[in-house]
């Protein structure tokens, strides 16, 4: 069973190394909607970081995503999830702030709650492929630790397209399109 998981691990780590061939991202972080936090074993890089201020106007809102991202760095995750369902009662349909509170509740080990709050995001994404990626980054980490390997490596697919298209997007907003 362990070899079989190991097996499922690298094999899924291969998915994401030739899925985002490319993406221009930072080898010591992974970015996330408040900022950075180190990247653990087996993390999928996605883009840039997200500025706070692209996912919210709301001063109170980024306010709120200061404080989730310092009780969180701190290893206060019950605070972080606190100061982020404050955020998601002032902006209820913010898909950032869904995802950020699915990333708490992965990092607490409460793996059924993080894929319901990353399929919520979903829902209120639209066509931001951004966040859509990492929302099945979210999901493929929770099922990885449920043991779901096949669903994980649905996941992980699905969030290694998405992420192409974020990048593509980013690339052709960016007014580099040579066509």
């Amino acid at each position: 069973m362990k070899n079989r998981f190991g097996w499922f691990f690298v094999s899924a780590w291969l998915l994401l190394l030739a899925g985002c061939a490319g993406v221009a991202t930072k080898p010591s972080t992974t970015p996330t909607p408040s900022g950075t936090q180190p990247r653990q074993p087996g993390e999928g890089a996605i883009i840039e970081p997200v500025p706070k201020s692209a996912m919210s106007g709301n001063r109170a809102v980024i306010v709120l995503l200061d404080r989730a991202q310092t009780d969180n760095e701190s290893g206060q995750r019950e605070a972080a999830g606190a100061s982020l369902e404050r955020a998601l009662r002032i902006e209820p349909r913010n898909p950032w702030l869904w995802l950020e509170l699915a990333q708490v509740r992965l990092a607490q080990g409460q793996y059924a709650q993080a894929i319901t709050l990353a399929r919520k995001s979903n829902s209120f994404a639209g066509r931001q492929h951004r966040v859509q990626a990492e929302n099945w980054q979210v999901i493929g980490q929770a099922r990885v630790a449920q043991g779901d390997s096949a669903g994980a490596e649905q996941a992980f697919k699905l969030s290694a397209k998405l992420a192409q298209q974020a990048k593509a997007e980013a690339y052709h907003d960016s007014g580099f399109n040579f066509q």
